[in-house]
């Protein structure tokens, strides 16, 4: 097992061989990394904090620390972490409270630029790219495969949904549809369809015409919402276009447009 000598790992804490704990780092004793996993340096994981496979925290990564919320009084809380994500510089994550479910999720294959942070008890799926001092407030979901831009505030509640791409700088204090590129001039606004993005990770040409036909519906019309979710139903239903519809009626916040 490679832990440098500067490094504490508690009593208690679960540390494969396979793991390389670089120079200053601290595991606390309900940590349990999986195989493969890399401490770059000054990299702290505490709490009852659960790691997945091949994971690479660089250094002043912050992991499982107590959530910033003035109701935590100490309670043994979680934060679950899949396989194969990158945890760049300074980046932030906290644990859950009792009043948030407890536990706070992060699925497979993320990247987490500098100086991120992921708030208590929010939920990012699997391939989900959270740009520089992106700051996601507690109980927050993001679905699969969004971008989150730079320097970006996510409202506490919010959801964004799978493939949405959103500019640097957005400010987001309502629901984000799938599929869609949001950002921010004045305002928070959803520009259409995330095109380039669905492109690249493979959506057939056939599929996105059916999405932006969707998306002009929802955002170019003088429709209102309930009317224009109508107009959608109607057109040919495809598995995106389920996503798209279910989203939005799940909705709490109501959804930017």
């Amino acid at each position: 097992m490679s832990i440098h000598p500067t490094s504490i790992v508690a009593a208690g804490a679960v540390v494969p061989a396979s793991c390389t704990v670089g120079p200053f780092c601290t595991v606390g004793p309900n940590v349990v990394l999986g195989d493969g996993c890399e401490l770059v340096s000054h990299v702290v994981i505490d709490g009852h904090t659960t790691v997945g496979a091949e994971n690479k925290f660089f250094p002043f990564a912050s992991i499982g620390c107590a959530p910033q919320d003035l109701k935590y009084k100490g309670e043994p809380t979680k934060l679950t972490m899949g396989n194969r994500n990158v945890v760049r510089e300074g980046v932030t994550i906290s644990r859950g409270t009792v009043g948030g479910g407890g536990e706070t999720r992060i699925g497979d294959d993320c990247l987490l630029m500098t100086c991120a942070h992921v708030g208590h008890d929010s939920v990012v799926g699997n391939g989900v790219i959270i740009a520089n001092a992106a700051a996601i407030a507690g109980h927050v979901i993001i679905e699969d495969y969004a971008t989150v831009g730079a320097l970006n505030q996510v409202h506490q509640f919010c959801r964004i949904g799978r493939y949405a791409y959103l500019g640097g700088g957005t400010t987001v204090v309502q629901d984000v549809l799938p599929y869609s590129l949001t950002s921010s001039r004045r305002e928070t606004h959803t520009f259409g369809m995330n095109k380039i993005g669905l492109q690249r990770r493979g959506f057939s040409e056939e599929s996105l015409q059916v999405l932006n036909r969707a998306f002009r519906a929802l955002l170019a019309g003088k429709l209102n919402t309930a009317q224009a979710v109508e107009k959608v139903r109607g057109m040919e239903m495809t598995d995106e276009l389920q996503v798209l519809l279910a989203f939005i009626e799940a909705s709490e916040r109501g959804i930017v447009k």
